[in-house]
């Protein structure tokens, strides 16, 4: 007999199909596109991000690569306030974050929910675990990390972060690294691990490593996560890569567990806000620096900083699903609304 599904169930899948048609699941392409942000529920006025508009050509940038940031950039991430993150993701959740226009024929949504299907935690050594799979030379990854680091700084802290890049010549986004990256590989390989510690949970993170300078590439191979199994340094790190293969969701990078639910694509894409007459051969993102992301992140007064808090918000409302709720950013009420909204159930 085919089950039929509850009126909460019912309620709950309609919500979840209202939220992702509103936040508009799009496909991404390397063009460089606008952002524009409409700010309705606020009275405070966010001001356009700062660019610089005159930079290194296309491929040159690497200032800093793999230095690690200071004890003062490594704190706007570890002690960023809970407050933030509730104003990004009520602004998230009344649809006031994003203009809901075209431009040149592209979306200017800058958040996205591009969940694959939820799924029981997988736990290692008592905790829920986040599963991160990248690639150095990936430009969503590259973005999306700001993002990432963000949420996880609300299980957790990072004792070491390192500024890197995306692929150079495809728009040289500025970046986190998780740990020292061997960006300059001809052969490929694998950069497991980060400097990362929570009573919470497990984060297992991996960089398929290849020369930024030849642009994006990815493992070669029908599946490409088998790769990461088979040069996984631990059992630990053995195991979480069996967990994603087993998903078979697999699409390219990123590709993360975040507690209960499997996301095979970026949530946070935000290359910056429009600039008039600037040319859009490279997203604005390329031409910041590591200090001026930072510097807005810790001065939350940026469209670019508000849309990476609320990317931001879907990783901690899938992750507090897993832990119980148990802490403190899984009771602020955008969390909780998020979790309702998303058809997220504590595990």
């Amino acid at each position: 007999m085919p089950r039929t599904p509850s009126q909460s169930s019912k309620r709950r899948s309609s919500k979840l199909h209202k939220l992702e048609s509103r936040l508009r699941l799009f496909k991404m392409t390397t063009a460089a596109f606008a952002v524009v942000a409409v700010i309705l529920a606020l009275a405070v006025s966010y001001p356009s991000i700062t660019v610089l508009i005159s930079g290194p050509p296309a491929g040159q940038r690497l200032t800093g690569i793999d230095k690690p940031l200071s004890s003062a950039e490594l704190s706007t991430i570890n002690n960023a306030p809970d407050g933030y993150f509730e104003i990004a993701g009520n602004m998230l959740l009344n649809l006031s974050l994003y203009g809901e226009s075209m431009h040149n024929g592209t979306y200017t949504g800058t958040v996205f929910v591009q969940r694959m299907n939820h799924t029981a935690p997988l736990i290692v050594g008592g905790k829920p675990s986040v599963i991160y799979i990248g690639a150095t030379s990936c430009v969503y990854c590259a973005e999306n990390r700001w993002a990432m680091a963000l949420a996880l700084s609300r299980f957790g802290n990072f004792t070491n972060l390192y500024k890197g890049y995306s692929a150079l010549g495809d728009a040289d986004v500025p970046t986190l690294y998780w740990t020292i990256d061997n960006y300059t590989s001809n052969k490929g390989s694998a950069d497991y691990g980060n400097h990362y510690d929570s009573s919470y949970i497990n984060f297992f993170s991996v960089e398929y490593a290849s020369n930024i300078s030849k642009g994006f590439s990815f493992v070669n191979s029908a599946n490409p996560i088998s790769y990461f199994i088979n040069s996984a340094p631990n059992q630990s790190y053995q195991q979480a890569m069996y967990f994603m293969n087993g998903t078979g969701a697999f699409a390219g990078t990123p590709f993360m567990l975040w507690g209960t639910t499997v996301n095979s694509g970026a949530d946070a894409v935000v290359f910056g806000t429009a600039v008039a007459n600037q040319s859009t051969a490279l997203p604005p993102l390329s031409y910041m620096t590591h200090q001026q992301i930072i510097n807005q992140f810790k001065g939350f007064n940026t469209t670019f900083a508000v849309e990476e808090y609320a990317a931001a918000d879907v990783y901690i409302a899938e992750t507090c699903s897993a832990i119980g709720n148990s802490a403190t950013a899984c009771s602020l009420p955008a969390i909780k609304t998020l979790e309702s909204v998303m058809g997220i159930t504590s595990k």
